[in-house]
């Protein structure tokens, strides 16, 4: 079946929408790389070089690679990077995998984020209510903004995911992989 250009901008419209939030937060979380390797460095060289290490470091780091992941994944699906069975997925036809891609979103995805977001809203909730900090460093850093981002990512994962079963219904109606109008939104 062939869609009239007018359906296909729609839908490549809407998509384009659908994946700009997880576009602009997941090349704005990319850039937290540079603090945390930053940290590390200074860490290495206090330690080793000075014999003087940190207490901060060991929490930067791992809350600046903590938001980064959260933050890259809905990114991550949106460029079509997530593993997968590619060997094979490939050997199917285009309208196998976007069939195969809508049920997994649709009866796995789906309900898998909006638990997911909804437990992780709870929880980032309710360390924000106690200003939690982490107990077992000595520096008792926060932790409710790093709570903050988990439900962020589910909301990102949810937005993606209803563009990637637009793009896979598209490719189930043409029998063609769907292709963004500005490739410039590919990595």
């Amino acid at each position: 079946m062939e869609l009239t250009d007018s359906q296909e901008n729609r839908i490549r419209g809407v998509t384009h929408w659908l994946d700009m939030p997880a576009l602009i937060v997941g090349k704005a979380a990319a850039w937290l790389i540079v603090p945390m390797v930053g940290a590390l460095v200074y860490e290495v060289v206090s330690r080793f070089g000075f014999n003087q290490p940190t207490m901060w470091a060991y929490d930067a780091t791992f809350m600046l690679y903590g938001a980064l992941f959260m933050l890259g994944a809905a990114y991550t699906l949106g460029q079509d990077s997530h593993v997968r069975a590619d060997f094979l997925f490939n050997v199917l036809s285009p309208r196998w995998q976007g069939t195969i891609d809508a049920v997994f979103i649709v009866f796995l995805f789906f309900p898998a984020m909006y638990f997911f977001t909804m437990a992780t809203f709870d929880y980032a909730l309710t360390s924000w209510q106690r200003g939690e900090r982490i107990p077992t460093s000595p520096m008792m850093p926060i932790i409710y903004p790093l709570k903050t981002v988990m439900p962020v990512t589910g909301a990102l994962l949810l937005i993606q995911g209803l563009s990637e079963l637009i793009k896979s219904g598209y490719t189930i109606v043409t029998n063609r992989h769907f292709r963004a109008r500005d490739e410039s939104l590919k990595a």
